[in-house]
């Protein structure tokens, strides 16, 4: 009996001492996976709805990451879209949090609105906010100073302007149409008015809370504009085949702000590449999970823009395109 105990002592004693020394090895083995880059990271991405915009920034985030070497086999992404549903944008931000995922990153305002309501400590990300300073995101574009950093997309008015001019020059009223839902949105649409105004035409404003007003909303101001304007506006983006059927009779030129909305009916652009976009803000994301703060690193703003027409609904509305706009266009759209 004696002897077993002894050897029982022995026994627990060496494990002890197992346990002493094999941890540590562990533990300095998953800090060398960490350094090398071997051990898989976690990027959180909320998208607040579905259109090919949003959805081009989300493949230029992923491209984004593997250019800075986190590839699939180094990094698990959780993707969430709210589908434009407000109240999904509050759960699953909180929802990505919980999860425990590394870093944090909002495609469009209110997704990255939503991610910071969610957390004060978590790093994130914006992709593609057109304005945010006036959103609440960060103090300062320069220096962000507190847990949100990214990507904006400021939209090339004047050189919207400049394309509104080219195409239609008998143009002197514009409608602006967007959603009051936004931010983003509204200080768009008070810098358009700004320098329009200033260029001589005349800016009426159409706001709409939701989709579901935007047929009626178009219908009316067609019959007192001579064109439509639509900024970076994530509503009015999901819903703008709405927008080309309610304006089908009245035929006036649209002039939207994204690639996918020249190419469902708009007459022309001038536009940021959302995919350049997204891989900046992958990019972004991959220098955060490397360590650095994003208090400390600056929102990175995209402002030129390159051209887009589309040659088909110049034609359908009989508008002739000079030839020095094709020979600058970035796109025609045939």
């Amino acid at each position: 009996m004696k002897n077993k105990r002894v050897l029982g002592m022995i026994g627990a004693l060496l494990a002890i001492i197992l346990v002493a020394v094999v941890y540590p090895m562990l533990n300095n083995k998953n800090d060398a996976n960490k350094a090398d880059g071997t051990k898989k990271v976690k990027v959180g991405v909320l998208q607040l709805v579905s259109h090919p915009s949003l959805d081009e920034i989300y493949k230029g985030i992923q491209d984004g990451l593997a250019e800075e070497g986190y590839d699939k086999d180094k990094i698990e992404i959780e993707f969430l879209n709210a589908e434009g549903d407000q109240n999904k944008v509050a759960t699953m931000s909180k929802q990505l949090v919980q999860n425990n995922n590394d870093v944090l990153i909002g495609i469009a305002t209110p997704s990255a609105q939503g991610l910071a309501s969610a957390t004060k400590d978590k790093p994130i990300v914006m992709g593609a906010i057109t304005d945010p300073v006036g959103a609440n995101l960060v103090k300062d574009l320069k220096k962000p100073g507190g847990n949100i950093t990214g990507v904006s997309d400021h939209n090339p008015t004047e050189q919207q302007l400049k394309l509104i001019k080219e195409l239609t020059p008998n143009v002197k009223t514009i409608g602006v149409l967007y959603s009051t839902s936004e931010d983003n949105s509204k200080s768009q649409v008070e810098e358009f008015t700004k320098l329009a105004e200033k260029a001589g035409y005349k800016v009426v404003p159409y706001s709409v809370p939701s989709t579901n007003e935007i047929a009626s909303t178009v219908s009316v101001m067609t019959g007192k504009v001579d064109a439509i304007w639509v900024p970076i506006d994530n509503t009015i983006a999901s819903a703008f085949s709405t927008v080309v059927e309610a304006n089908k009779t009245a035929k006036k030129p649209i002039f939207p702000s994204a690639t996918a909305m020249v190419e469902a009916g708009g007459l022309g652009s001038v536009v940021v590449d959302q995919h350049d976009l997204g891989v900046a803000t992958g990019k972004m994301a991959a220098k955060i999970l490397k360590g650095q703060k994003p208090a400390d690193t600056p929102v990175e703003i995209f402002t030129d823009g390159k051209s887009v027409i589309n040659k088909k609904v110049a034609e359908e509305l009989g508008i002739t395109i000079p030839e020095s706009v094709l020979k600058e266009a970035g796109q025609v759209i045939e």
